[in-house]
């Protein structure tokens, strides 16, 4: 009978996101290992490698933005400002300029990996049909909307385009300027100025 893990997956990954966010693409298994509290065979063990650890992170990234997404929105009873705040959620981890910087520096590190690159593609399209969820419940308040699709693809652009865009040129916080941005596009779409 195996021995039931003590350290779980959930807390190797926390440590690693501490990890990226604290040093970038640099990291090694070590500092994971003591950001965890943990000897570093535990996450060699655990994930086979530093590839396999950032797939694992990749993977969790998704599951975790789809879900605080989803939380989010369902908050709200206007569905215009739950999909405003499930879309301003997603870059909610990055936290200040710096540590969004070293997230920055892995995700270039992601696109150069054919394994990682794809799981991103996975996180996009998931985070796009969420968006496109919220956008189609939110429609009879959008009438100047484009499809569906093309709503969910334009939003995605946006967040994507704001937390990049700050990464590199921070001013003020990172979730008021998303907030900003994504309202003027739902601003338009309704087609008439907020009161």
């Amino acid at each position: 009978m195996a021995r039931p893990r003590s350290i779980t997956d959930e807390r190797l990954l926390a440590a690693a996101e501490t990890v990226i966010g604290r040093c970038g693409p640099g990291f090694t298994l070590a500092q994971v290992a003591a950001e965890a509290g943990v000897a570093v065979g535990t996450a060699g063990q655990r994930f086979g490698s530093k590839a396999g650890l950032l797939q694992a992170l990749s993977r969790r990234a998704t599951t975790r933005a789809v879900e605080q997404m989803r939380a989010c929105a369902d908050s709200w009873d206007d569905p215009i400002v739950g999909l405003r705040e499930a879309a301003v959620t997603v870059y909610a981890v990055l936290g200040d300029a710096e540590e969004a910087a070293n997230h920055l520096g892995q995700l270039g590190v992601d696109i150069g990996d054919p394994v990682l690159r794809a799981l991103l593609g996975e996180h996009y399209a998931a985070v796009e049909a969420e968006l496109g969820r919220l956008v189609r419940a939110a429609a009879g308040e959008l009438p100047h909307a484009p499809s569906v699709p093309r709503a969910a693809r334009a939003l995605l652009a946006v967040i994507n385009g704001v937390s990049l865009d700050w990464s590199i040129r921070p001013q003020g916080r990172l979730a008021d300027r998303l907030a900003e941005d994504v309202d003027a596009v739902l601003t338009a779409w309704r087609g008439r100025e907020k009161t």
